[in-house]
């Protein structure tokens, strides 16, 4: 059963959480929370797709909104690492110790944030979709982006109200997904329209901190990550181009690379329920 709740992290950052309890776990199941990093722009709603088997392994699900998303209020100028305080004091609050992360698309960055900065609480990490730092060395980091995307990001270096002057302007081109995505949002991940409306229903200001945030220095290295690490990308993703999940695999040390050629953007996540496996046996490896 997935509860609500506003947490109250002190210093007046309120975050409002989701979570699918830690009850109900079938016998001898891993009895893993994995912490849900949501794209852009999305809520924190655990990935609705992956519940159902979630039980039999024992995973609790729980995610949050990032700061300008539904019930979170705005935290102008944050950075991709805000997001490791701000799990660890979600976790403490829920009486978490240790736990999981994943993350989709914008959630990549912000999911690898909690897997550097908290190892001693972080067992593993799976990044979808996600980006590569923007000062990435040796990667031709807007390659492969349609246009819209190019201009989206070179807006966003430009501060913020560049940003919100172009994205008030832009129109949405669905060529940015492939046949296969949008052929996932017709089946079981359609799931992903339903956050995305919530997300959008108000002010714009967590999407457009996110673009902001992808943009300059995102305040830890990749590189320093120590715990396992899945990077899962789509060859033909329009969005993020596979050139970013191969240059996190190359720069993470030891991580592993799950690279689908005939997947884009979103249809990629068709292996998502295999991650969530990975992440299970990372998480019993590691031990008490």
């Amino acid at each position: 059963m997935l509860t609500e709740t506003d947490i109250d992290l002190g210093g007046g950052r309120v975050r409002h959480v989701y979570d699918t309890g830690a009850g109900g776990a079938s016998p001898g199941s891993a009895g893993l929370t994995v912490v849900w990093h949501a794209g852009t722009p999305n809520t924190g709603d655990p990935p609705g797709p992956l519940l159902p088997d979630s039980q039999k392994l024992g995973v609790r699900w729980v995610g949050y909104d990032r700061p300008g998303y539904a019930g979170t209020p705005a935290a102008p100028g944050r950075d991709v690492a805000s997001a490791a305080a701000d799990v660890a004091g979600i976790a403490d609050a829920l009486g978490i110790d240790r736990f999981a992360v994943m993350g989709h698309s914008g959630g990549g960055p912000h999911a690898l944030a909690c897997a550097a900065l908290l190892p001693g609480r972080v067992l593993a990490a799976v990044s979808g979709s996600g980006l590569a730092p923007r000062s990435a060395a040796g990667l031709d980091w807007l390659a492969g982006m349609t246009e819209g995307g190019k201009a989206n990001m070179r807006a966003a270096q430009q501060g913020a109200d560049a940003l919100a002057a172009y994205q008030a302007s832009a129109e949405w081109d669905p060529a940015v997904f492939t046949e296969a995505d949008h052929a996932a949002l017709a089946g079981d991940w359609s799931w992903l329209m339903t956050v995305v409306r919530k997300a959008t229903a108000g002010p714009a200001d967590g999407a457009l901190d996110d673009d902001l945030a992808y943009n300059t220095p995102w305040g830890f290295d990749p590189a320093r990550i120590t715990v396992p690490v899945l990077i899962l990308h789509g060859g033909e993703d329009r969005m993020v181009p596979a050139s970013h999940g191969e240059w996190l695999a190359a720069n993470i040390p030891g991580a592993e690379l799950w690279l689908r050629p005939g997947d884009g953007h979103l249809s990629v996540l068709i292996s998502a329920r295999a991650a969530l496996d990975w992440l299970c046996e990372q998480a019993g490896n590691a031990g008490p």
